[in-house]
């Protein structure tokens, strides 16, 4: 890994997601909705990086300040300095260079958007090896989410029983309502449970077409029409017969080119 935060990228797989559903004792609606809202349904950016987010505040707690009057962009008693996406892996390594272990502390993340300062709580030896696990898979990330939410009996009992505002509170801060994480946690559930759960084949070819640069326009396990614009191009680079459809075909070309 080292400080590329490069790994396998498998996308998440379906023996993987029921576990975890089984763990935590919810329905399939209730975990897809939790997983569209931290990070828009999927844990890996197109370079295969896991997506974070850099928490300056975070850094600031943990190193007591004492980088904050020089580097007030990645460590202040605040929190912001957002970039989102890549940019926030430079933010990353200009911690890194000032303090590596509460650099990894500060940053939430892969799918379930954990942070951390929480590995050691959730059982690993450290954030070290919570990352070195979460830049392989969706399916370590996910289990680094059912870790992080059993741990705490009322958030456990909040998501089994749909109640997203305890939910949004005890997973994203006293500040939830400012993102309305419960209204989303709520309209995501509604969603899936009037119209179906994403299809985790489509969503693991749409994450395979992402890493090799086809974009579906989404990671979403729904085949739209950027999905179908996407296989097509994939097809056609393939010399494989152009339908748009991710038939068996095209599902083991795409395994076999993203390596994953």
């Amino acid at each position: 890994m080292a400080d590329t935060f490069l790994g396998a990228a498998a996308p998440l797989g379906q023996q993987g997601f029921d576990e975890v559903r089984t763990g935590l004792g919810g329905d399939a609606p209730s975990l897809w909705a939790l997983l569209s809202v931290e990070t828009r349904g999927f844990g890996f950016l197109s370079d295969r990086r896991p997506k974070i987010l850099y928490e300056r505040h975070i850094f600031h707690k943990r190193t007591q300040g004492r980088f904050s009057s020089k580097n007030p962009d990645i460590s202040s008693s605040l929190s912001g300095g957002y970039q989102g996406g890549a940019a926030e892996y430079a933010r990353l390594a200009r911690a890194i260079s000032l303090d590596r272990k509460a650099a990894l502390e500060s940053a939430s993340w892969g799918l379930g958007q954990v942070m951390g300062f929480n590995a050691a709580r959730l059982h690993y030896e450290g954030a070290e090896q919570m990352v070195a696990q979460f830049v392989e898979s969706e399916d370590a990330q996910l289990e680094g989410a059912l870790r992080f939410i059993v741990d705490n009996a009322a958030l456990a009992s909040a998501f089994r029983s749909k109640n997203w505002t305890q939910v949004a509170f005890f997973y994203n801060g006293a500040a939830f309502a400012k993102n309305e994480y419960h209204i989303k946690l709520q309209r995501y559930c509604d969603l899936y449970t009037a119209k179906g759960t994403p299809s985790i084949e489509i969503r693991a070819a749409q994450a395979r077409l992402t890493y090799l640069g086809f974009d579906p326009r989404g990671v979403d396990g729904l085949m739209g029409g950027g999905t179908r614009t996407a296989a097509r191009a994939f097809q056609k680079a393939r010399g494989i017969a152009e339908t748009g459809e991710l038939d068996d075909k095209t599902m083991d070309e795409l395994k076999v080119a993203a390596s994953v």
